[in-house]
């Protein structure tokens, strides 16, 4: 009599998925922590960063750029007016088009902050070590959508 072994099929914690949400969850919750006494959302930092590496984007490209749906952008965008970080401007080229772009206080605001994800990524870094992180990054790139 042969006996066939069934591989054990792995528990949902268990699969790569899983542990890349739950290791982006723990990221962005520490994050966010770090953040909140300035009073700034993660969504709102990362459209700082953003803007901070290429001045005056479309809201298209600026939502791809800070992994936000564009409906939801707006609204970000909305408030980030509102509280004087940033500002809407016409494209000097289309002026149909709608740019944004940081304002003074943003501009301030980032700068102060940035090093929190400096600090997070350097922590990163610190758990592996360079070579290891930077294969990690490769890897995980590997697997995103082109």
């Amino acid at each position: 009599m042969k006996v066939f072994l069934v591989p054990r099929q792995p528990q949902y914690e268990e699969h790569l998925a899983y542990v890349i949400a739950s290791l982006n969850r723990q990221l962005e919750e520490d994050l966010q922590e770090s953040l909140r006494p300035e009073g700034i959302a993660i969504e709102q930092f990362r459209i700082l960063s953003a803007l901070n590496a290429s001045e005056g984007r479309p809201m298209g490209e600026l939502a791809s750029a800070v992994l936000v749906d564009p409906a939801t952008l707006t609204k970000i965008v909305d408030r980030m007016v509102t509280d004087a970080l940033v500002y809407r401007a016409p494209s000097a080229q289309d002026r149909r088009r709608v740019l944004i772009f940081t304002a003074p206080k943003g501009k301030a605001v980032y700068r102060r902050l940035k090093g929190i994800t400096q600090s997070q990524q350097n922590g990163l870094i610190e758990r592996l070590d360079k070579v290891q992180a930077a294969n990690l990054t490769q890897m995980l790139r590997g697997l995103m959508r082109p």
